[in-house]
């Protein structure tokens, strides 16, 4: 069989799983994979924006299901996975896309220890009750493919996403031992370390109007391409790079990206300020 009809097996007529799924990244690879030929359930708390995206699907002659649920629950998660179970017996490929993002100083946040528990219940928690739920089913059958979004900034020691980058390790530390486990059992791990990319949840912070973000068609074409290849790690060769540097010289890594992320950030406020200011000057 041609490398082309492997790789393209890997995804026509696959159940997929995709969370996140009613906007930004998860919403593109369904799209993007619908048009390959898998078969896509959606998972999301917002269930019109779900349903929008698959009418666009099936317009376009995909097969497409929703399941609305708030992974931070773990009764609306059990029951979403329940849901997809009594469906889709075979689920062939999880992506635990959906996730939350908090920039802000420890120093800031003293009174905030909401702040990590939100990112550890929808970044951490969330994938791994979800994997508990779908993996037996990937074991009983020895074929399955779990794909966890992870981060740059669990390369690169990034200032103010304490609580975000915390519960990005933890998955990763969760995704490399269950790695190890599936030897041999081809149940492939793959996570993803993606840049800052170009979507609804970093809308809000204007600073990143300012800086270069991967568009959110890329992003999703990282998902095709895991499912296709199966890598243990996809990152930026600037990111696999510095996570490098950061392993061999972690003092001086730090110190480096410490005092450069946190003069530009210092930088972009000020951007962000006298936009404003001539806004409402404007105005």
């Amino acid at each position: 069989m041609r490398q082309e009809d492997v790789l393209s097996a890997r995804i026509q007529r696959k159940t997929i799983v995709i969370t996140g799924a009613s906007s930004g990244i998860g919403a593109a690879a369904a799209q993007q994979l619908a048009a390959r030929g898998a078969r896509l359930c959606l998972v999301a708390r917002r269930e019109d924006e779900l349903r929008q995206v698959q009418a666009a699907i099936e317009a376009r002659g995909g097969q497409c299901w929703v399941y609305p649920a708030d992974l931070t629950e773990e009764k609306s998660l059990d029951a979403c996975a329940a849901a997809i179970l009594a469906e889709h017996p075979r689920v062939d490929v999880l992506v635990n896309n959906a996730g939350r993002s908090i920039r802000r100083l420890v120093s800031e946040s003293f009174d905030r220890f909401h702040d990590y528990q939100r990112t550890m219940q929808i970044n951490y928690f969330a994938p791994v009750r979800l994997t508990q739920k779908l993996l037996p089913q990937m074991l009983a059958r020895n074929s399955g493919h779990l794909i966890n979004v992870s981060s740059y900034s669990t390369l690169v020691p990034v200032p103010r996403f304490a609580a975000y980058v915390a519960s990005k390790m933890a998955l990763e530390g969760f995704s490399q031992s269950l790695a190890a486990e599936m030897v041999g059992k081809n149940i492939h791990v793959t996570l993803i370390h993606y840049p800052l990319v170009k979507t609804p949840m970093t809308a809000p912070t204007a600073a990143y109007k300012y800086i270069k973000q991967m568009d959110v068609d890329e992003a999703a074409g990282w998902i095709v391409t895991a499912i296709e290849k199966r890598p243990a790690r996809m990152a930026t060769r600037i990111g696999e790079a510095w996570g490098v540097a950061q392993k061999a010289l972690p003092l001086l890594t730090t110190a480096l990206t410490g005092r450069l992320l946190m003069n530009r950030a210092k930088k972009l406020a000020t951007l962000v300020a006298q936009e404003q200011k001539a806004q409402s000057s404007g105005s």
